[in-house]
């Protein structure tokens, strides 16, 4: 179980694709299906891709009611309730009940997948309820796909490419994508037109072509070049794909709830924080930097250098 530390339910957040986010975090740290090469939270900890109970239910709606009724006090705008937590969320079998039980609050509810269990009818059965999915599609051939995503090796490509498809036929709600480009591992023009080609069967929405922007799992990946973005920007939108990029900074808007240590640790957990987005962060809570200092010097809290940037990111236990 995830230690009391960090909440449930994390946020307002600000989000480059859902506005203003209030965060779930239904997975414990960190327990996921793939060990992505650029993944801001890190190596994977424990892999699976079996579903199971992490928390009640119950529970999960308790700590988002809170949120939402802190939020509201504070005239906090919510766009959307997002599972987005430390792993990959279809991994909780109680997801679908979660939806269920969040969609009551009256804010829509959306979950960021990276889609690595689609081949289950449950799976797709419990993402079904949400009002938009987020799905991950970064690779259309099996190599690239171990190298980028290092799955899990009970799964296989051909059966979550199988799953999204079906989903996509049958789902209601909003439906996205989003292929992450990383140098020299997945930025081909081939393997950029295969993923072209693969979105243009799902038929999102919208499809988001984005770049790490956050330190990566692995100190040595790096972003595409405008180049690149601008070929793949191409054979998006050659197969009628709605394409934007996602390579800015969301920004700074993080809200305080009351408890800044909780605040930091649970939005960092899963979301880290540029240094400016703290002090921005701190001065709307009344403090100073001398909370940060004592997260990092009791090791709940780490500092990261990446790019020109400094970040902030919880510690994994």
């Amino acid at each position: 179980m995830q230690d009391q530390e960090a909440s449930i339910a994390f946020g307002p957040v600000p989000s480059r694709r859902l506005g203003r986010s209030l965060g779930v975090n239904n997975i414990p740290p960190k327990i996921c299906s793939y060990s992505c090469i650029y993944c801001q939270i890190g190596r994977t900890l424990r892999f699976s891709d079996q579903r199971m109970e992490y928390y009640e239910p119950e529970r999960i709606f308790s700590e988002v009611q809170e949120k939402v009724t802190l939020a509201e006090r504070r005239s906090e705008k919510i766009d959307y309730i997002t599972f987005v937590p430390d792993g990959e969320p279809t991994l909780d079998i109680h997801l679908g009940k979660e939806i269920a039980l969040l969609k009551e609050l009256g804010k829509k509810v959306a979950v960021i997948t990276n889609s690595s269990i689609m081949g289950r009818e449950d799976v797709r059965l419990s993402l079904g309820a949400a009002d938009l999915v987020s799905i991950k599609l970064d690779a259309a051939s099996v190599k690239v796909w171990k190298q980028l995503n290092r799955p899990k090796r009970t799964l296989a490509l051909h059966t979550i490419l199988d799953g999204i498809l079906a989903f996509s036929r049958g789902y209601n709600g909003a439906l996205i994508t989003e292929t992450m480009l990383v140098r020299g591992v997945n930025d081909d023009v081939n393997e950029i037109a295969g993923i072209a080609q693969v979105l243009s069967e799902i038929k999102p929405v919208m499809s988001y072509i984005s770049i790490p922007i956050r330190p990566p799992a692995e100190p040595w990946v790096e972003p595409v070049d405008e180049r690149t973005l601008s070929i793949a920007y191409i054979l998006f939108a050659n197969r009628s794909l709605n394409t934007e990029h996602l390579i800015g900074y969301e920004g700074n808007a993080f809200s305080f709830t009351g408890d800044i240590e909780k605040d930091l640790l649970s939005i960092t957990s899963v979301h880290p924080m540029r240094k400016d987005a703290v002090c921005k962060y701190l001065e709307k809570a009344n403090s100073n930097w001398k909370e940060v200092k004592n997260l990092i010097e009791s090791e709940k809290l780490s500092e990261v250098r990446y790019k020109q940037d400094t970040f902030y990111v919880r510690k994994l236990r």
